[in-house]
C-alpha cells in the first residue's frame, strides 16, 4: 500500500446559531454556567475540536448508509460489517467509510487491507476576521443561554440551567488533510466525505442540535484545490 499524494482541504464554518461543544468542566463555580464550551487554554477563545468534526461527519453518514442495522451494538462500522452479507452497494459504501475513518487497532486487516484513515480533521480556530470584529466591535465570543423543562400540568418553568454557546456569526478556520493511496477510488472517497459536510450542513455541530444549536455553514477556500472542491460540494444534492 503506497500513498499517492497528500492533499489539504482548507475553508470556514461559518456559526448560524449558537454553538455549544462541552468543555467537560467537573468544577462548580459561583456564578458560572451549568455547562460551559470548550477554549484554548492560553488565549480563551472558541475553537471546534476536529474530534467533534469527524465524529459528527462520520456518525451521520454512518447514518445515512444504512448499515447501522447490520452493526453490533450501535457502535461505529468496524472490519466486521464487510463480513456481512451486503449488497455490492453496501460493500463499497463501508469500504468508504472505514478507508475516510480508519478502523480500530484491534482489527485485524488482513482480508480487507483497509489501511490508515484517509482524512485527518485538524481543530477549527477563531478567524482572524472574526477575531478582528470582535476587538473592533467589543464584542463578546460567548453568550449564556438559560434553559428549563416545562411542567405539562401547571405550564411552569422548572429545573432551570445555564448553557454557554459561542455567538452565531463567527467564523473558523478548518482544514482537512486527504491521503491518496495507491488503488484507492480516490473520487469516491472525496464524494463521501464532501457527502458527510453536507449532511453536517443539514443537521447540527456539538450538542443540542434538536433545539436548534449548531447550525453551521460550510465554505471552501484558501488554496486551488479547495475552490474545486467546492464547486463540487455545491453540486450535491443529497436525496
Amino acid at each position: 500500500m503506497k500513498l499517492n499524494k497528500i492533499k489539504k482541504i482548507t475553508g470556514k464554518i461559518v456559526l448560524k446559531t449558537g454553538l455549544h461543544i462541552g468543555a467537560g468542566d467537573t468544577e462548580l463555580r459561583i456564578g458560572g454556567t451549568d455547562n460551559p464550551v470548550v477554549k484554548h487554554p492560553y488565549t480563551d477563545e472558541p475553537y471546534i475540536p476536529g474530534s467533534s468534526i469527524k465524529g459528527k461527519v462520520r456518525s451521520l453518514l454512518e447514518l445515512d448508509s444504512g448499515l447501522l442495522v447490520k452493526a453490533k451494538n450501535g457502535a461505529p462500522l468496524g472490519i466486521s460489517i464487510l463480513k456481512r452479507n451486503l449488497s455490492e452497494k453496501e460493500k463499497k459504501t463501508a469500504e468508504a467509510i472505514l478507508k475516510l475513518f480508519g478502523v480500530s487497532g484491534g482489527d485485524s486487516q488482513e482480508e480487507f487491507r483497509i489501511g490508515p484513515a484517509r482524512a485527518s480533521f485538524g481543530d477549527a480556530t477563531l478567524s482572524e476576521e472574526s477575531r478582528q470584529l470582535a476587538r473592533e466591535r467589543q464584542l463578546s465570543y460567548f453568550e449564556i443561554k438559560s434553559e428549563n423543562s416545562i411542567d405539562r400540568i401547571r405550564g411552569t418553568a422548572q429545573h432551570p440551567r445555564f448553557m454557554e454557546r459561542v455567538v452565531a456569526g463567527l467564523e473558523f478556520d478548518f482544514s482537512i488533510t486527504f491521503k491518496e493511496m495507491e488503488g484507492d477510488d480516490v473520487e469516491l472517497l472525496q464524494d463521501t466525505l464532501l457527502r458527510g459536510l453536507k449532511l453536517l450542513e443539514h443537521d447540527a455541530l456539538g450538542g443540542s442540535g434538536s433545539r436548534g444549536y449548531g447550525r453551521v455553514s460550510i465554505v471552501f477556500g484558501g488554496n486551488e484545490e479547495s475552490e474545486e472542491i467546492g464547486k463540487r460540494y455545491r453540486e450535491i444534492s443529497l436525496y
